[in-house]
């Protein structure tokens, strides 16, 4: 018998089941004679009627037709529109739940990928306002019907859903993006379109300073060309006067990646400023910096604490950025060492040192783990190695780097769990030992989440 013929569900089945479980991205489980089923908007313990949409090999895809019984923790007032974009696909569930939830994962992948049990998964530091968090929004401009809108898209697909209000950002940003949106309908501009490689816009992006209240636009455009410029500038200052830095970044590339390498200013500066753990940083397009600013203050305490710094530590900042987390600690030890692949936010991050008084920094651009090697050749020898890697993890070659110079404290910041777990089951082979992991929520309402851990020689 073929394994087609042994899926017990089939596309516009109509069922009634109940939800034991969410996946990683917040979509119900439930299953059929052990086949799984994956529901959106359906939380665990809700007994539903569901209509399959589509059966794969090993899964299905259902919608909900009616809740039979529902979760105690559901959120009725959950915007099922930012939920299918991807936005807030955790709204539906109350938040002392979304914390627990995700402290759950680690503790899974601590089990499942790290084979470390034994490691304690503290509780989940959570916000206490749970939204209107983000000091940045990265916004497609498309042509819906004949009309400029700004949205986002629908999960897995190039369906744009035109939005206004986006929950989790500063709502100072949703009406920039608002205003931006209204001033390139009233001027005639044409929106970005993908089948065709053509238009002038294809993105806003803001940034606010979440302490400054500083504010920059940037208008993504396909060509160096935006016509009408000089009158779209205009437009938007008359209605947002406080705007410092409006800034055209041009990406001629037919990419996913929103922001192209060219950037002109188009009114103000090149940069905004913001503070964060007392340090001021200049923030210019580019620039990596945490879109959670209470949040990651936060998580730099926990991280510095960890890291128990002296006077006589020689630190390394892997993945530094602008140099945010390296200068919140460089005036209590002996020097810094920051390396950071974007050459802009190494620019930055030696900027950013001046202004802050701080003298006591290296900063290198290149991949992170050919510069700790260049390090380990030239016979630095860190007692501190902080990493905060992209969601990819540490290059195995760099963690074997990091090892090799013999720190006696690595402290790990992830914000991808199952990548960090792989990585410090290396380091346990290689001689450090992960005492305690906490997991920090950076991005509420969202699957995604950050921890923190500190690895000691053994």
């Amino acid at each position: 018998m073929s394994k087609k013929l042994m899926i017990p569900v089939k596309k516009n089945d109509r069922l009634t089941v109940e939800v034991i479980d969410l996946t990683h991205e917040g979509m119900g489980v439930a299953k059929v004679d052990g086949f799984p089923l994956f529901i959106e908007n359906a939380l665990p313990g809700e007994r539903v009627q569901i209509h399959v949409i589509k059966v794969l090999k090993k899964f299905a895809f259902a919608k909900v037709v009616e809740y039979e019984t529902k979760s105690p923790h559901r959120v009725e007032s959950a915007d099922v529109s930012l939920m299918r974009t991807g936005i807030a696909p955790f709204m539906h569930l109350e938040y002392p739940q979304q914390i627990q939830f995700k402290r759950q994962q680690i503790v899974n992948v601590m089990e499942r990928i790290a084979k470390m049990p034994e490691v304690e998964v503290l509780e989940s530091i959570g916000m206490q306002t749970p939204y209107k968090y983000r000091n940045k929004a990265q916004i497609p401009v498309r042509m819906i019907n004949g009309v400029l809108e700004t949205g986002f898209y629908r999960k897995n697909s190039h369906h744009l859903v035109p939005l206004e209000d986006y929950y989790i950002q500063d709502p100072q940003i949703d009406e920039a993006i608002l205003i931006t949106r209204d001033v390139l309908r009233k001027l005639a501009i044409e929106a970005y379109n993908e089948e065709h490689n053509t238009g002038d816009i294809k993105h806003i992006v803001v940034r606010k300073g979440h302490y400054t209240n500083e504010l920059m636009i940037i208008l993504v455009t396909r060509t160096s060309r935006l016509p009408k410029v000089e009158k779209i500038v205009a437009e938007i200052l008359a209605k947002l006067p406080e705007t410092q830095s409006i800034m055209q970044n041009i990406n001629e590339k037919v990419t996913n990646v929103i922001l192209g390498n060219k950037n002109k200013v188009l009114h103000g500066k090149a940069t905004i400023k913001d503070h964060l753990m007392g340090n001021a940083f200049n923030i210019s397009p580019q620039s990596f910096y945490q879109v959670n600013t209470e949040m990651a203050e936060i998580l730099y305490k926990k991280a510095i604490d960890l890291a128990q710094l002296t006077e006589q530590d020689i630190v390394i900042d892997a993945y530094c950025g602008i140099g945010t987390i390296g200068q919140s600690f460089a005036k209590r030890v002996k020097h810094v060492y920051g390396v950071e692949i974007v050459p802009e936010a190494i620019e930055d991050a030696k900027v950013n040192a001046v202004e802050n008084g701080i003298e006591n920094t290296t900063y290198v651009a290149g991949p992170a783990e050919i510069v700790m090697q260049k390090w380990v050749d030239e016979g630095i020898e860190p007692t501190v190695i902080f990493v905060d890697p992209p969601r990819k993890g540490l290059a195995e070659s760099f963690i074997r780097s990091s090892v090799e110079v013999q720190p006696e404290r690595i402290v790990y910041i992830s914000c991808n769990a199952a990548t960090f777990a792989r990585d410090v089951a290396i380091y346990k082979e290689l001689g450090y030992e992960l005492s305690e992991v906490t997991p920090v929520d950076l991005f509420p309402q969202t699957h995604h989440v950050e921890c923190v851990g500190l690895l000691t020689r053994k």
